[in-house]
C-alpha cells in the first residue's frame, strides 16, 4: 500500500533538457509567488561547468531560487535547482544529492528524481516535462501516475525540442498538454480542485452515493465492476480527475461524465494503475532464477510445457521478464528441452495490444542488461522490440480476474501489486482460486506490499522476503470454492421467500428465543473476538469481572481452571460447524472447586445471529467415590471412574494438541508479521536506493547528443569571442553608444556614455528622459520616437554645455529575426572637426577679405589707369595741339 505523503503541500518536479531554459523562464514567469507549492527543477547540465541556472532563473520569478545542497528541506513557494554532476533524490521532504550512478551521456536524472518524488510525496507529487531530447522522464512519470499524482507536459509544437514531451504523451501519461507559459495556472487549478491536495479539505460524507453513481456509469461503459476495489483507491482516482477538470465535487463529476462519456474511458485506465517494468524488484527474479525455475524444469515431465499465468500483466514487461529468465534457465541446464507457455491477461485491451507488439522505449536499457538486450531484443530507431521467438511463447488476452474463468494446471502464477487495490473480501476469494489453479508444488508470486493474509493453510512462504509462496496440499475445505461467477456481491433473495421470512425483532429477542429451546442454561453470546453481547442466567460461577479497566471480553472474565479449555473450545468452534463440548472442566472459586460442562457453538441461524458464538455453561453431574476394600484402604475401581479418567486423559490430549496448534499458528503469524515488517523496511529503504541505470543507450542517440553538445559548446565559444570583439571594438573606437527599448528605457550603454548622460549601472531599465544630460538637444526624445515610427535613421550634430560637439545618430535596433525592439544611438565626438571647421571658416573669411582688398586695389589701379589713359587721349587731340608752337620736347 502507498505510504502517506511526508509533506503537507504539493511538490512539483520539473524536467527539462535541450531548449529547456526558455521553457523554464516562461513557466516561472507565470507561477504566482504564493502558490503554496514547491518547485524542483532537474535539467541535463554539463558536469564540467559551474551551474548558473539558479541565477538565470531568478530573473523570471519573485520566489527565491536556490541551487540544491545536500540535506536541504523543501519548503513551499520556493524553487530548487539541481547542481551539475549529481543525482537528486528526496526522503521525508529533504533533498539528497548523490554521486552520478552512470557515466556521462548515459544518465537519466529526471527519471531518478521523479521516482523518488513519487515515493516520498505520494499523491502530492506533480511531474512536469518541458522541452528536451530523448525519453528521460517517462519512467518517472509512470511512478508519479501510479501514486495518483498529476502529470503536465509542454505541448510539442511549443517546445524547442519535442522528444521528451512526445515520449510522455505517447506513453499515455499526460493529464494536461499545454504551452509552458500556461502550465502553472493549470497546475494551480488542479491543486485547488483536488480535495486530497488541499490542506484540511475533505470530501463531504454524503459523497458515497455520488461515488456509487460513478461506478455504475463506469460499469455500463466498460462492462467491469469496480465496486470491490478499495474505496480509498477509487476515491483518490476520481479526485484526480476532478482536479484535472476543475470540478468542485463528485456530484459535478457525475454530471460531467454523463455529458462526456470518453472521460469514463480515461478513468477506467487510471483505475487499472498499469505501472510495471522489466525485472521489477530484482530479488524476486533472482530467487526465481536460482531456486524456482531450475527445480521446476528438472522435475517437469518430457513434452509437457511449463505453464504460467501472469495476471494483471499491464503492458507485458513482467511476462517477458519471466520468459527471458526461463530461456536462460533452460540454456544453463545441459540437455534440457523444456518449453514454456505463458498466459498473460489484463483488463485493459489497449495495454494488451501494446504487450502483444512487444515494443518498448529506449529507457528500458536502465532495467535490462546489455547482454539481454542483445540476445532477446531487436533494436530500432525508436526503441527495442522483443524477438519473435520470445513473443510466441506468450498468449496475451483481455481477462477479468473477478468475473472470467481462471486458467488451470499451472506451475507458476504471478499477480503482483493487484491485491493491494482490492477489498479483503475479494482477496479472500482470489487466493483460494490461485490455490485451485496451481499444480501441487506450484509457485505464487505476489507484490512486495502483498501477503496471503489468512490463507496460511493454502500456501507456504519461501525463504527470504520475496513474497513467493508454494502451494500446499490441503484437504478440501468446508466452504465451496468461490469461482469468479460468485465474486459479485450477494443478490437480493427471491421475493417469494422473502415474504415467508419474518424480520427479527431484536438481537436480545432472538438470543432469548434460542436459549429457551436449550432449557435456558447460563450462557453468554459473544462475537468472534470474544466481546460479550448478551448474558443469560447466573454466570457468576463461571465468569467474573477482570480487575482494572472495564473489560467485557469473555476471555478476560473466565475463571481460573476454565481459561485454557474455554480458549481451545472457542477457537475450535470458529472453524467448524458442529458444537464443541468440553466436559468435567475443573473451575476454581473462592469457596472451593467444581466441574463444569462447557458447550461452544458458532451460530448459523437465524440470520441476525449468524457468525456469533454462543457459550453454554452447566455444572457436571458428580460421581460418588468408589467404596473402600475391606482392610486395604483402596477404593473399588468402578466403570464410571474409568470413564472419568479416560475423559480427563482425552481432555489433556486435546489441550496438548490445541496448545501445539496454537503454538504453530502463532509461529506462522509471527513469521508473516516479520515478513511484512521486513517488506515495509525494504519499501522505506527503496527511496534511498539509486535508480538502476542502463550501461549503454542506443549509439545513434548518444552520438547525436554528443554532437549537439559539441555544437552548442562551439557556438558558446564563438559567441564569447564575438562578445569580446564587440566589447573591444566599442571601447577602442571611443564612440559612446546607448541602446534603448521601445519605451526609450535604457537597455545597455558603453563606456564614454556617462560623459554625455549621468549613467550608472543601476540605471538599466530607467527612461532616458529621466536622466540628466550634458547635451543641448531638446528634440532628442522626439527624434528617437520618430525613428521608431518611420524606421528611418536620423542624424543630428549637437553641442554640450562645456562646448563639445557630438554627431548624434539614431538608428532602429533590429534583432537577427529582423524585428525592431528599440533604437541604437551613437555619439561621435566631432569637437576637433568643429574646431577645424571654425578655423577653416576664419581662414576662409580672411582670405575672402584679402581677396576683396586685392580686388578693390586692382580695381582702383585699373581705374587709375583708365583715368590716365583718358588724360593722354585728351592731350593728343588736334584741338589741344593747334595752339602749341615750338620744338618737340
Amino acid at each position: 500500500m502507498s505510504k502517506p505523503a511526508t509533506t503537507a503541500f504539493p511538490i512539483v518536479g520539473i524536467g527539462a533538457s535541450a531548449g529547456g531554459l526558455e521553457a523554464l523562464e516562461a513557466f516561472l514567469r507565470n507561477v504566482p509567488s504564493a502558490s503554496g507549492m514547491a518547485y524542483v527543477i532537474v535539467q541535463h547540465l554539463d558536469p564540467t561547468h559551474v551551474g548558473m541556472l539558479a541565477e538565470i532563473l531568478q530573473r523570471s520569478t519573485q520566489m527565491p531560487v536556490a541551487q540544491v545542497t545536500d540535506g536541504m528541506q523543501v519548503a513551499p513557494d520556493r524553487v530548487y535547482v539541481i547542481p551539475p554532476n549529481t543525482d537528486l533524490s528526496m526522503l521525508h521532504g529533504v533533498l539528497r544529492l548523490l554521486p552520478p550512478s552512470a557515466p556521462r551521456g548515459l544518465r537519466l536524472p529526471i527519471d531518478y528524481f521523479f521516482k523518488a518524488l513519487a515515493e516520498d510525496a505520494d499523491s502530492r507529487s506533480i511531474g512536469v516535462i518541458l522541452s528536451g531530447m530523448g525519453t528521460d522522464g517517462t519512467l518517472g512519470l509512470k511512478a508519479i501516475k501510479g501514486k495518483a499524482g498529476g502529470v503536465f507536459v509542454q505541448s510539442p509544437e511549443s517546445a524547442g525540442f519535442d522528444s521528451m514531451p512526445k515520449s510522455a504523451i505517447d506513453a499515455g501519461l499526460a493529464d494536461v498538454v499545454a504551452p509552458a507559459a500556461a502550465l502553472p495556472l493549470e497546475i494551480l487549478a488542479y491543486v485547488q480542485h483536488t480535495p486530497s491536495l488541499v490542506v484540511g479539505a475533505e470530501l463531504p460524507v454524503d459523497t458515497t452515493n455520488a461515488l456509487a453513481k460513478v461506478i455504475v456509469l463506469l460499469r455500463s461503459r466498460s462492462g467491469h465492476d469496480f465496486s470491490l476495489y478499495k474505496e480509498s483507491t477509487v476515491r483518490r482516482r476520481i479526485e484526480r480527475r476532478m482536479g484535472i477538470h476543475h470540478l468542485p465535487n463528485v456530484d459535478a463529476y457525475v454530471l460531467f461524465v454523463q455529458a462526456n462519456p470518453q472521460e469514463l474511458d480515461l478513468l477506467f485506465k487510471e483505475l487499472l494503475i498499469s505501472v510495471t517494468r522489466f525485472f521489477r524488484d530484482p530479488d524476486v527474479w533472482q530467487q526465481l532464477a536460482t531456486d524456482v525455475l531450475p527445480d521446476l524444469i528438472k522435475r517437469q515431465p518430457r513434452d509437457v510445457p511449463v505453464r504460467a499465468w501472469t495476471a494483471a500483466c499491464a503492458t507485458g514487461e513482467e511476462a517477458y521478464s519471466l520468459a527471458i529468465l526461463f530461456r536462460e534457465a533452460v540454456t544453463a541446464i545441459p540437455g534440457s528441452t523444456a518449453t514454456l507457455q505463458i498466459f498473460a491477461t489484463d483488463l485493459d485491451s489497449d495495454a494488451i495490444d501494446r504487450a502483444r507488439a512487444g515494443f518498448y522505449p529506449l529507457n528500458i536499457a536502465a532495467e535490462v542488461s546489455a547482454s539481454r538486450l542483445e540476445q532477446f531484443f531487436v533494436p530500432s530507431d525508436r526503441g527495442f522490440q522483443i524477438g519473435k521467438v520470445m513473443r510466441e511463447t506468450i498468449v496475451f488476452a483481455p481477462h477479468n480476474l473477478v468475473m472470467d474463468p481462471p486458467f488451470t494446471r499451472l506451475d507458476i502464477v504471478t499477480c503482483r501489486n493487484l491485491l493491494i487495490y482490492l477489498t479483503p473480501e475479494l482477496q479472500n476469494k482470489i487466493l483460494p482460486l490461485f490455490h485451485y489453479c496451481l499444480n501441487p508444488g506450484g509457485v505464487l508470486l505476489l507484490g512486495n506490499a502483498e501477503s496471503i493474509g489468512t490463507a496460511t493453510e493454502l500456501f507456504t512462504a519461501m525463504p527470504g522476503n520475496t513474497h513467493a509462496f508454494v502451494r500446499r496440499d490441503t484437504p478440501h475445505r468446508g466452504e465451496p470454492l468461490a469461482f469468479p461467477a460468485a465474486f459479485a456481491r450477494a443478490q437480493k433473495a427471491d421475493p417469494a421467500l422473502a415474504r415467508n421470512t419474518k424480520v427479527p425483532d431484536s438481537l436480545q429477542t432472538e438470543a432469548e428465543r434460542f436459549l429457551l429451546a436449550s432449557c435456558t442454561p447460563a450462557a453468554v453470546l459473544a462475537d468472534e473476538k470474544g466481546d460479550i453481547l448478551f448474558i443469560n442466567g447466573r454466570t457468576g460461577k463461571y465468569l467474573e469481572p477482570a480487575a482494572g479497566k472495564t473489560n467485557w471480553n469473555v476471555f478476560a472474565m473466565v475463571r481460573d481452571g476454565l481459561r485454557q479449555e474455554f480458549a481451545d473450545a472457542f477457537r475450535a468452534a470458529l472453524v467448524q460447524q458442529q458444537p464443541v463440548v468440553r466436559r468435567n472442566v475443573h473451575v476454581t472459586e473462592t469457596d472451593g472447586a467444581h466441574t463444569v460442562d462447557l458447550t461452544v457453538q458458532r451460530l448459523q441461524a437465524p440470520e441476525v445471529l449468524r457468525g456469533l458464538v454462543m457459550v453454554l455453561f452447566a455444572d457436571s453431574i458428580t460421581i460418588p467415590p468408589a467404596p473402600l476394600l475391606a482392610g486395604s484402604g483402596r477404593r473399588v475401581t468402578t466403570k464410571a471412574h474409568v470413564v472419568e479418567l479416560e475423559q480427563q486423559l482425552s481432555q489433556a490430549r486435546q489441550a496438548l494438541q490445541s496448545t501445539r496448534d496454537e503454538t504453530r499458528t502463532s509461529q506462522e503469524d509471527l513469521n508473516a508479521v516479520n515478513e511484512e515488517l521486513q517488506s515495509t523496511n525494504e519499501e522505506l529503504q527503496s527511496t534511498n536506493e539509486e535508480l538502476t541505470t542502463s550501461k549503454e543507450e542506443m549509439q545513434s542517440m548518444n552520438e547525436e547528443l554528443q554532437s549537439l553538445n559539441h555544437e552548442l559548446q562551439a557556438k558558446i565559444d564563438d559567441l564569447s569571442r564575438v562578445s569580446n570583439d564587440m566589447k573591444n571594438l566599442l571601447e577602442n573606437t571611443e564612440i559612446a553608444t546607448v541602446f534603448l527599448d521601445s519605451a526609450l528605457n535604457v537597455r545597455l550603454f558603453t563606456a564614454g556614455s556617462n560623459r554625455i548622460f549621468k549613467l550608472i549601472p543601476g540605471d538599466t531599465g530607467r527612461p532616458i528622459t529621466d536622466l540628466a544630460s550634458e547635451l543641448a538637444y531638446p528634440n532628442f526624445a522626439n527624434d528617437a520616437r520618430q525613428v521608431l515610427r518611420t524606421l528611418v535613421a536620423h542624424e543630428q550634430p549637437a553641442t554640450t554645455r562645456d562646448g563639445r560637439w557630438f554627431l548624434v545618430r539614431i538608428m532602429p535596433y533590429r534583432t537577427l529575426e529582423n524585428q525592431v525592439e528599440g533604437v541604437a544611438i551613437t555619439f561621435s565626438d566631432i569637437t576637433a572637426s568643429k574646431q577645424l571647421e571654425g578655423q577653416l571658416r576664419a581662414t576662409q573669411a580672411g582670405l575672402e577679405k584679402h581677396i576683396e582688398a586685392q580686388a578693390q586695389q586692382i580695381e582702383e589701379q585699373q581705374e587709375d589707369r583708365r583715368d590716365g589713359a583718358q588724360d593722354a587721349t585728351s592731350a593728343t587731340s588736334p584741338a589741344a595741339i593747334a595752339p602749341t608752337v615750338g620744338p618737340p620736347p
